[in-house]
């Protein structure tokens, strides 16, 4: 206690002694704005663009709704499936003039068709009939004259209940022909034990989803919501600055180079961090209420799709960030990303229908090494476990090769594009103005 008294102390005193420095030297001139801001921000320049970009995209109104959007949607796939009744549905049902081998000809059937049965002897029609009505019964098995519902089953019913019914329908009927034809007991019992007779494919069944498989399903979805939504935000918002005049303002202290990258480097950023944030909260939510849907989930795919959205987002967004810079007008948005997108939409259906077939086409093996469908191509060829290592790490070698040559390219349309107004800029009209200086 006595040392922390000491160390207050000791604090108190070199702040006195540095305020009591200040009102020395009131005139004293202030310390270049470079300095504190290099100090605070390790980045520099393109940090305090990056860190201005966060603070806006934190602060909209349009990031709160889509995130709460988000949210909800994770939180309504995770705790639906374990709002349903858990345990094989169940059914009372009355029988009246039954017998031993009636009600294990009963529960033989309940059990095929996976329903739990509780029987209960009924001591006549009419006593059936009024629990029936009063809802205390399911249906009601009159083995001599007909089975009783309270409301006809629909045409397209495939519940257990209804296979029960139909099942013990056809059976009753046939016991009851067999009568009439005169067949003994010891005859009926072989009829009725026949096996049934060998059904043989040409082709094998398809194969069960696995686990990886759903997981890189879900992964191809997710990236492709993830960059839809921030790409977009990363045209809109360099064609915002254009047309408000705002980048003048901000070239006038930074590099163009030094603002496309902060900007790219912020949103990005904000979409790290809202990816992360849902995963950690479906991992928190499932856990909770004890889902299957995320303690199946794959990690090593998992991990594959996290890495490719940054990646994804790495190539993209220059494209993006350049294309905004050719526009200014938010009319000019959907002529401008339509072109852009379509090879996210192609990769995306294309890595969707391969996942949800069974098997990896050529074409889904190809676009696992191309820069704008890799994304979901190569977390899709992790989840059927046809990705190694080495072609794992060569497609992200080539994505980051060709994601430095994108950002190249798109540094120079920037430059050139970000300060012409007025209309909408051609590509034919910046291969002869001259590069800004800065």
């Amino acid at each position: 206690m006595r040392h922390l008294w000491i160390l207050v102390a000791i604090v108190v005193v070199v702040l006195t002694g540095r305020l009591a420095r200040r009102r020395r030297r009131p005139n004293a001139p202030a310390p270049s704005p470079r300095v504190p801001r290099d100090r605070r921000n390790p980045f520099g320049d393109t940090g305090l663009v990056a860190a201005r970009e966060i603070r806006e995209r934190l602060r909209g109104r349009v990031f709160r709704v889509v995130t709460v959007v988000l949210f909800l949607a994770v939180g309504a796939i995770i705790v639906v499936p374990t709002l349903r009744t858990s345990g094989p549905p169940r059914a009372t049902v009355g029988v009246v003039d039954g017998s031993r081998a009636l009600d294990d000809g009963l529960r033989a059937v309940a059990h095929r068709v996976g329903l739990t049965l509780h029987l209960v002897t009924e001591p006549g029609l009419d006593a059936a009939r009024s629990a029936l009505r009063a809802g205390t019964l399911d249906a009601v098995v009159d083995p001599a004259r007909a089975i009783l519902l309270d409301q006809a089953l629909a045409a397209n019913d495939t519940s257990a209940r209804a296979a029960f019914v139909h099942e013990v329908s056809l059976s009753l009927g046939a016991r009851g022909a067999f009568a009439r034809a005169g067949l003994t007991p010891a005859q009926v019992s072989i009829v009725l034990g026949a096996k049934p007779l060998a059904v043989v494919s040409l082709h094998p069944a398809k194969r069960p989803q696995t686990t990886p498989e759903t997981t890189a399903l879900l992964g191809v979805i997710f990236n492709f919501i993830i960059l839809t939504q921030y790409l977009t935000w990363t045209l809109m918002g360099v064609m915002e600055e254009k047309a408000s005049r705002v980048v003048e303002v901000l070239l006038a202290t930074v590099r163009p180079l030094q603002l496309l990258a902060g900007k790219v480097l912020g949103i990005g950023t904000v979409a790290l961090a809202q990816a992360a944030a849902l995963v950690v909260f479906a991992l928190i939510l499932g856990r909770a209420v004890g889902s299957s849907f995320v303690h199946g989930a794959a990690p090593l795919v998992g991990t594959a799709t996290l890495v490719w959205l940054v990646l994804g987002y790495a190539f993209y967004s220059w494209v993006y960030a350049a294309a905004g810079s050719l526009g200014e007008r938010q009319d000019q948005v959907q002529s401008l990303a339509l072109p852009l997108s379509l090879p996210l939409i192609f990769g995306y259906i294309t890595s969707l229908v391969g996942v949800g077939s069974g098997s990896p086409s050529t074409l889904l093996k190809v676009f696992a090494y191309l820069p704008p469908t890799a994304p979901f191509a190569m977390p899709a060829l992790v989840g059927f476990g046809q990705a190694t290592w080495w072609q794992f790490g060569l497609s992200v070698a080539v994505s980051i090769a060709a994601t430095v040559g994108v950002a190249v390219v798109a540094a120079r349309i920037y430059r050139r594009a970000v300060l012409r107004t007025g209309a909408r800029v051609r590509l034919s009209q910046l291969r002869r103005a001259p590069s800004p200086t800065r």
